[in-house]
């Protein structure tokens, strides 16, 4: 299996963003969602590592994350060029597979038109009904103002409770954890993730429009035991795409083991 730790691509803003590579084969490109990144989700690595005999994958750190560097100002399209300087990277087109908010990216650079091949999506976490609370309407204004503030503690509070939708008691017990740093550090980019959702999380019907252009097979992924919103955001989204097939995850909640996941992206590519 071949393995590269310190690669990394340059964005057209010149932001610097690192990737681990494995294996050989057709570029597979993982994009993880809020917080996380390749150091702290070894679910890349294990599925790099189960894929290698067929796809070369590329797991990143997203643009202020890990050893990724950052530019201000923040905007979408800045993300979406961070993935085509790793497209470029890897060699187009190529697959692209998103977690979470990081689903939603992927959909985002489809759309725009990046060189890809196809799409799989696990778990976008969308609200289109009632079934959970939406985002405050001031979310990302709230998570921009305690980082400007020097409370990044209180933004990571912030996606906890309103956006992971975990009762408050939940953040007492993740601040005195090792993991509590990891948050505070990354906290300047969960308003990223709250750009990148946009209105996506308020309760109402997708936008029809925003991903007209996709065009490329999409694999739209749930498990069976998520929590009920995100089985309603994601047959949603596969109703609003043409090319989309929706696959229910046995037994899974808002992630899967590395071999269940690898068995699908392989399968995907037949």
């Amino acid at each position: 299996m071949t393995e590269n730790v310190s690669a990394a691509a340059v964005s057209a803003d010149g932001t610097v963003i690192a990737f681990t590579a494995w294996g050989e084969g057709e570029p597979l490109i993982i994009i993880d969602g809020a917080t996380a990144y390749p150091a702290i989700n070894p679910l890349n690595e294990q599925i790099g590592g189960m894929l290698s005999d067929e796809f070369r994958t590329y797991a990143y750190d997203r643009r202020g994350r890990g050893q990724s560097t950052d530019t201000a100002p923040y905007a979408v399209a800045r993300e979406i060029e961070d993935l085509a300087a790793l497209i470029e990277v890897a060699g187009a087109p190529a697959t692209v597979f998103g977690w979470s908010s990081g689903a939603v990216l992927a959909l985002d650079a489809a759309a725009a038109g990046l060189p890809i091949r196809r799409l799989a999506l696990f778990e976008p976490p969308f609200v289109v009904d009632d079934s959970r609370p939406p985002l405050p309407a001031d979310y990302v204004e709230r998570l921009d103002a305690a980082v400007a503030d020097g409370r990044p503690g209180d933004a990571a509070e912030l996606f906890i409770t309103a956006a992971a939708g975990m009762p408050p008691e939940f953040v007492d017990g993740i601040r005195q954890s090792e993991f509590w740093p990891i948050m505070e550090a990354v906290a300047p980019t969960i308003a990223y993730d709250g750009r990148i959702m946009g209105t996506t999380m308020s309760g109402a019907p997708l936008p029809g429009d925003r991903w007209a252009a996709i065009t490329v097979p999409t694999l739209v992924m749930h498990g069976t035991g998520t929590f009920p919103f995100i089985v309603t955001g994601t047959e949603a989204l596969a109703d609003l795409l043409p090319t989309a097939t929706l696959l229910p995850v046995k037994g899974e909640q808002h992630s899967a083991p590395a071999d269940v996941l690898a068995a699908v992206l392989r399968d995907f590519d037949r």
